[in-house]
This record gives C-alpha cells, structure tokens and sequence, in this order.
C-alpha cells in the first residue's frame, strides 16, 4: 500500500517496466470518487449525504455504473496491493516491513477516524441538515470515534498483510510449485467459484450488511481476499507479463456480453414480482445468479484491464507520475471534496442529476488538487 512512489491503499513499489500500474491507479482512484458522487444521487450504497433522483431514465444507468464498479474496483486494489508485498518484503526484512506498513496504514485510520470522519459528519449536520451548532457542540454529543469510513480498505489490508506476515513465518521452507498465467476459461471458471462461495455469505450476511466499526462488508470479501491471495501467487509467477493479450481480449468481450445482462434481471424481478432485495442476499437462485455474475464480470474487466494496460499504457509521463504519487491522499481526502461540492450546490433547486453533473467533475479534480497539497505538507509523505 501505501508507499513514497506509488502511494495508494494500492501499490507498493513497482518496476519501472510496468509504468501502466501507474495510469491503473489513477483510473481506479477516478472511479472511487465518482462512485461515491452517483451514490450522493441517487446510486444504491451507503453514504454521509445524499439527495436522491426520483427520475429512473437517470437512475438506471447510475445503477449499473455502481454495480459494474462494485464487481472490480476494490477487488482490483486488492490485487495490486498484494502483488507487490513480497519485493517489499524481501527487500526491508520482516521488522521493517511490519513498522512500515503499521505506521503507512495505521496512521490514517487513526487520522480518518478520529478527525477527518467527525468532521465529515458535522459538516453534513449543520449544511445539510440545518442543524447550526458548533463544532464543539456537535463533538459533545458524537459517538461513533472509530469509524474507518472509505479507509476500511485500509484496516483490511493491514489485516491481510499481518496474516501474509505471519503465514510467510510458518512456511518459510515451502516453495510452491509454478502456475503459469490462466487461461480466460480458467479465469472464468475461478470467478464462478468465488460468486458460490459470496453466495453462501450473503445467505446469511447480504450486500449492506455492515461490521461495524470496521466498515467491512462480508459480501464482497470473498472477492477480496481472493484477489489478494492472487496477487501474492500472480507475482511469485509473473502474471502480469505472461497473461497473453488474446485472453485480455476474450474476456473484454465477455465483459461486455454479461453488461447484457441487466435487462435480464429486470425482467426476472418483474416476472416473479420479487423484492430487490433478493439479489443482495438469502437462498434465492436469484442472489446466486447475480453473485456469479458479479465475479464473471469483475475478473473479466481485471484481465482485460491489466492485458490492455501492458500493451496499451505501458508509457508515463511527469503528469501521470504526479497523478499516480496523489492516489493515495485522494483516497483518504476524497469524501472532504464530495461532500463539501455537494453541500455547496444543496440549495439549487434543479434535479439531482443535474448536480451530478456539477459535482462529479468538480470532486475528481478538486480531490487530486487537494491531495497535491496534502502530500507537500511536512511530514505527510513519511505516511502517503
């Protein structure tokens, strides 16, 4: 995660040979923040503040937006992260590693959950709410101190480094036998175990449930800690300069395919006249079908991605390298902008769509301006 060069809840150290990681983070980091902009309109997902569009010609395709971005974009961060532990570790020794990655995870949780969250949530309170006292009033009566908010990607990466820490203690003599890149087949077959096993979570623990105060959303961590583990094996094998361009290419048109299948699922909740609810979760073959296809099209978009990028992007640039350096403090500082952007426009009285359009690009650019100064700051770039 985060690291001097690379930074982000994203990337470790990378080789200069695979400069595309760089233009891949900035891109997710993108989509992080407009993701939380759709939700603050109208898109289903928990937010600080949201005003919600009544008009479905608009809310349909902000829907898929979510939900394709659901299915990829954390599990990808994930994988990124994972597939640069191991040169980290090999390089400072296990002690250093560990102080490392306490102090450049463990900082910002601490920094989001004690001062950057209550201030989210007073600002919300007195602008959005009407609720016009003062922020040591407010303080008096806050009590939900720990409150990782967006950072639960953090406070879960920590978590899988310490177990990759302890797991690398225990097997120090066990060198595992190569696996060479799969096949799009192959990768197709793993995300349909992955959707079963989220299946069987979400019987129990449906999308939206949340573990608090962690944030963590057991419905999604199947992916999660599979995409980790991957990216622990894809380095160890080299993946991301053996995947062949022909699988990238097979599974972006797969992608593109599974996109069909949105009118699909309308169609069934109309017919069977069933509850939304039961593609979050419970024993409904309507919940397994869109668990699988959620890891079919989120392991498809990865492979394409990481494919494309090598071939593609694999160049940089002095405004990429920048870019790429900000993701991480966009990560931590991105709720600050949206919600300060959208507060400011809370009293025009036009559709919410509307203001999605004002707000979004207003919140990407002003999240990496931001974070720009955030990373000039003494001290920070010890952290981010």
């Amino acid at each position: 995660m985060p690291v001097k060069s690379p930074s982000v809840a994203l990337v470790p150290e990378q080789p200069k040979k695979i400069q595309y990681i760089d233009t891949l983070k900035v891109l997710l980091t993108i989509l992080v923040v407009l993701h939380h902009c759709f939700i603050t309109y109208g898109a289903p997902g928990g937010w600080y503040y949201s005003e919600n569009a009544k008009n479905a010609i608009a809310i349909v395709p902000m829907t898929i937006f979510v939900s394709v971005n659901q299915a990829f974009f954390m599990g990808f961060f994930f994988f990124l992260s994972a597939y640069f532990i191991k040169p980290s570790y090999d390089r400072k020794g296990a002690a250093k590693f560990i102080t490392d990655r306490l102090l450049r995870l463990g900082v910002p949780l601490v920094f989001y959950s004690f001062i950057l969250s209550p201030l989210l949530s007073y600002l919300v309170y007195y602008f959005g709410y009407g609720q016009h006292v003062t922020y040591l009033e407010y303080l008096g009566g806050f009590h939900p101190w720990i409150d990782f908010g967006v950072l639960w990607f953090v406070a879960a990466l920590l978590l899988f480094t310490l177990v990759y820490v302890a797991v690398r203690a225990c097997t120090k003599n066990w060198v595992p036998k190569p696996l060479a890149a799969p096949s799009a087949g192959a990768i197709m077959l793993f995300a349909a175990a992955v959707g079963i096993a989220s299946f069987f979570v979400r019987t129990r623990l449906p999308v939206g449930w949340v573990l608090k105060p962690l944030g963590f959303q057991p419905a999604h961590f199947s992916q999660y800690i599979t995409l980790f583990i991957l990216g622990l094996v894809g380095y160890k094998n080299n993946w991301l300069n053996t995947l062949t361009f022909k699988t990238g290419k097979k599974l972006f048109f797969f992608f593109l395919f599974l996109l069909m299948f949105f009118p699909v699922f309308y169609i069934i909740q109309t017919k069977f006249h069933m509850p939304g609810e039961w593609y979050s979760g419970g024993f409904h073959f309507q919940a397994i079908l869109y668990a699988v296809w959620e890891q079919l099209i989120g392991f498809s978009i990865i492979t394409a991605l990481l494919v494309f990028g090598r071939e593609l992007w694999n160049r940089s640039s002095p405004l990429l390298a920048k870019l790429s350096r900000y993701t991480f403090a966009v990560y931590i500082f991105h709720p600050l902008v949206v919600i300060s952007a959208s507060l400011a426009v809370h009293n025009w009285n036009i559709d919410p769509v509307l203001k999605l359009l004002v707000v979004a690009p207003v919140a990407v650019v002003g999240s990496f301006l931001l974070a720009g100064l955030v990373v000039l700051m003494p001290g920070v770039k010890k952290v981010i």
